[in-house]
């Protein structure tokens, strides 16, 4: 079982030829709406993998409320535990290009009043061995309250430390799986400009200090981790992207899905890549999340 406790957003999505500079207005091509949120789209690509999910987090009492949730009811994930919140629904601002780069502005909404209390209510619902999946756009007192308890039941706790904050160093130390890209990584380890091989490095030195499983994507260059000692390297599918904004999440939602099927470290990895490659191959975060069928086809092939 799986519950993620994060948040919940409507994605607000314009395509253009090539990001604006700072002052500059560029026109656009064309505009959408999506659901999204990082806990929403980890949510959905765990159940897509074929986990039982539950989401917790909130909405606001708006349009965007019912909007936001559509494809986690439609995937039957569990809504019990997410709240109505006096603030509207949060809203992620994306901007695309044509070579499937983007930026983001995060509008917190009802995911800032997601409290310390929801996470230990979260949480008490869950058992040993259960799988727990976090990242950083709610308040970090309540993602600091989600992981002591889970320490406590003896829930397995994985972070993915984005959207990078000043936040990131201190929760992930509490963590038993830790999540990053590589300025991610850099940040939790509190160092800079790390090359590939002083990035496994530092990963082997936190790992002997801590014991925590760390894993940093590494964008066409796939994926590296360490467990239990072992270093993992994975590759990802070789592709010309068209979104990449779903990638991480995918990610996040199969490596999730499988640890708690039980698979073998390495299989979860390479799910896990394959998952977020094929999401930059269609444009929005949940849309873009591939079902398990399509990931598990090209898994076997490789």
């Amino acid at each position: 079982m799986i519950t993620v406790f994060g948040s919940i957003n409507m994605d607000l999505i314009a395509t253009t030829e090539r990001l604006p500079k700072p002052g500059e207005t560029v026109r656009g091509h064309t505009f959408t709406t999506a659901a999204g949120g990082k806990g929403a789209n980890q949510a959905l690509a765990a159940r897509r993998a074929g986990a039982t999910v539950r989401m917790a987090g909130a909405v606001g009492g708006d349009a965007f409320a019912a909007e936001s949730l559509v494809l986690l009811t439609q995937a039957a994930v569990n809504l019990d535990l997410v709240k109505v919140a006096d603030e509207p629904t949060g809203t992620a601002h994306i901007l695309v290009s044509d070579d499937g780069e983007n930026v983001i502005v995060v509008v917190a909404g009802a995911n800032g009043d997601v409290t310390a209390a929801d996470a230990k209510a979260a949480v008490s619902q869950m058992s040993a061995g259960d799988v727990l999946m976090l990242q950083l756009e709610v308040p970090p007192e309540a993602v600091e309250a989600a992981l002591d308890a889970a320490k406590a039941r003896r829930v397995t706790s994985v972070i993915n430390l984005a959207p990078l904050t000043s936040d990131a160093q201190m929760l992930g130390a509490k963590a038993d799986i830790v999540v990053t890209n590589e300025t991610e990584f850099e940040l939790f380890a509190g160092k800079q400009n790390l090359s590939d091989a002083a990035r496994e490095a530092e990963m082997r030195a936190i790992h002997e200090r801590t014991g925590q499983t760390l894993i940093v994507t590494l964008g066409a260059d796939g994926v590296i981790a360490i467990r239990k000692g072992n270093v993992f390297r994975t590759p990802g599918l070789k592709i010309e992207p068209v979104d990449t904004v779903g990638a991480g999440d995918s990610f996040c939602g199969y490596l999730a899905a499988s640890l708690d099927a039980g698979l073998p470290f390495a299989d979860c990895l390479r799910r896990a890549a394959v998952a977020g490659s094929l999401a930059c191959l269609k444009r929005g975060a949940q849309p873009s999340i591939p079902d398990a069928a399509a990931v598990d086809a090209l898994v076997s092939a490789s």
